[in-house]
C-alpha cells in the first residue's frame, strides 16, 4: 500500500509557544557541549543507566519501507534530538536533553493486558523478537505549530495486537507511559497528572501506519526521544504519539488522556492533524519545520491527516469538526 505524503482556556506552560529559532539555535550551541553516554553492554546495546544521547550512541536498524516513508529532507539529528516535548524532563523545549540522562533504561517491561486473550508482559529483547524492524520517514506534527521529518525504527503496532489477541469487548487501545519521580524530574510539576496517558481507537491502533518504535536515525531511541520504546501515530499531533511506554491496555471505553483530561477544549480526544480546526489560542492552518526554515521563511501549510491520506477512512462520517 503506497502512503501519500503529501479546553476551557487553561494558560499551559510552554506547549502554547514556540521557541523563537534564533533563541532555539543558541540552546544547541550549549546542548551541543553536552556529553553524551556511549551504549553498550547487552544484546541491545542498552546500558543499566543512560545519558541524554547525540549521535552515535547504539546501533539499531531496520530495513527501509519506502512505502511508508517521506521523500522530504529529514530533520537533522541534532535538531530532532535537542528541540523536544517530554513533560516528565521539563517543560522547556531544551530540558529533556538537559535531563533525561537519569531515564534507566535497562531492565524495561511492558505490560500488554485488559481485554485480551493472551496477556503478555514483554522485555526489550521481546519486543524486538515480535516482528521485523522497519526504517520509516515519517514527518511528525505538533500541536503548538511545528514539525519535523525522522526516520523512525520499528514495526507496526499490529503486529503486537495479533500477538495478544483482543477480545470482542476491546475498542480502544490505552497507553501508559512510565512515572518514576526519581528518574523524571518534570513529575514535580502539576502541569498534568502523572502517569502520561494517552489511547487510540482499536482500528486507529491497528492501522499499518501506526508504529511501535524502538529507535530513529539508524540508533536506538535518546532517553529524550521516548526512549526505550514509544509510538508513533503520524497522522495525528505529536502528543498522541506516548513516550516510555511501560503498559498498553486494551479497554471498553474510550480513555481518559493526559492532555484532554488537562484542558479538553484545547486537546481533543482524536487529535487529528487538521488545520481547520483552530486550537483556541492559536491557528493550526501553518507549520514551522524545525532545523531547515529560518525565523523568517515563510510558514508551511499544514495539510489534512498530515498528509497521510490513506487514514481517512477510519472517520468516514464523522465530524471532524466536533471529534477534533
Amino acid at each position: 500500500m503506497l502512503i501519500k505524503i503529501l479546553p476551557d482556556q487553561i494558560a499551559i506552560p510552554a506547549s502554547s509557544e514556540i521557541t523563537p529559532q534564533n533563541i532555539y539555535l543558541s540552546r544547541r550551541q550549549f546542548i551541543g557541549g553536552l556529553a553524551a553516554g556511549a551504549i553498550a553492554g547487552s544484546t541491545l546495546g542498552l546500558p543499566n543507566h543512560a545519558f541524554a544521547q547525540r549521535k552515535g550512541s547504539s546501533k539499531l536498524t531496520g530495513v527501509v519501507n519506502a512505502a511508508f516513508s517521506s521523500t522530504e529532507k529529514r530533520t537533522p539529528y541534532e535538531d530532532a534530538t535537542s528541540y523536544n516535548n517530554f513533560y516528565e524532563f521539563g517543560t522547556d523545549k531544551s530540558d529533556p536533553a538537559k535531563t533525561a540522562g537519569s531515564l534507566i533504561v535497562k531492565p524495561w517491561t511492558v505490560t500488554v493486558d485488559g481485554e485480551v486473550n493472551k496477556p503478555v508482559t514483554l522485555d526489550l529483547d521481546g519486543l524486538l523478537k515480535l516482528a521485523p524492524l522497519e526504517e520509516r520517514i515519517y514527518r511528525l506534527r505538533c500541536v503548538e505549530g511545528w514539525s519535523m521529518v525522522i526516520p523512525w525504527i520499528g514495526y507496526s503496532l499490529s503486529a503486537l495486537i495479533k500477538k495478544v489477541e483482543p477480545t470482542g469487548n476491546a475498542k480502544y487501545v490505552q497507553f501508559i507511559t512510565l512515572a518514576d519521580a526519581k528518574q523524571m524530574p518534570g513529575l514535580s510539576s502539576d502541569v498534568l497528572n502523572w502517569p502520561y496517558t494517552e489511547g487510540l481507537r482499536i482500528d486507529e491502533a491497528n492501522h499499518p501506519l501506526t508504529l511501535l518504535t524502538m529507535g530513529m536515525y539508524g540508533e536506538v531511541l535518546p532517553n529524550q526521544n521516548g526512549a526505550p520504546v514509544r509510538i508513533i501515530v503520524p497522522w495525528k499531533y505529536g502528543f498522541k504519539s506516548a513516550k516510555s511506554i511501560v503498559a498498553i491496555r486494551f479497554i471498553k471505553t474510550q480513555p481518559k488522556t493526559a492532555w484532554n483530561s488537562y484542558a479538553a477544549r484545547e486537546y481533543g480526544f482524536y487529535s487529528n492533524v487538521n488545520p481547520q480546526v483552530p486550537h483556541p489560542r492559536w491557528s493550526q492552518a501553518t507549520e514551522r519545520r524545525i532545523g531547515e526554515d529560518g525565523i523568517f521563511t515563510a510558514k508551511r501549510k499544514t495539510i489534512l491527516f498530515n498528509g497521510y491520506n490513506d487514514v481517512a477512512g477510519l472517520y468516514s462520517g464523522m465530524d471532524l469538526q466536533k471529534f477534533y
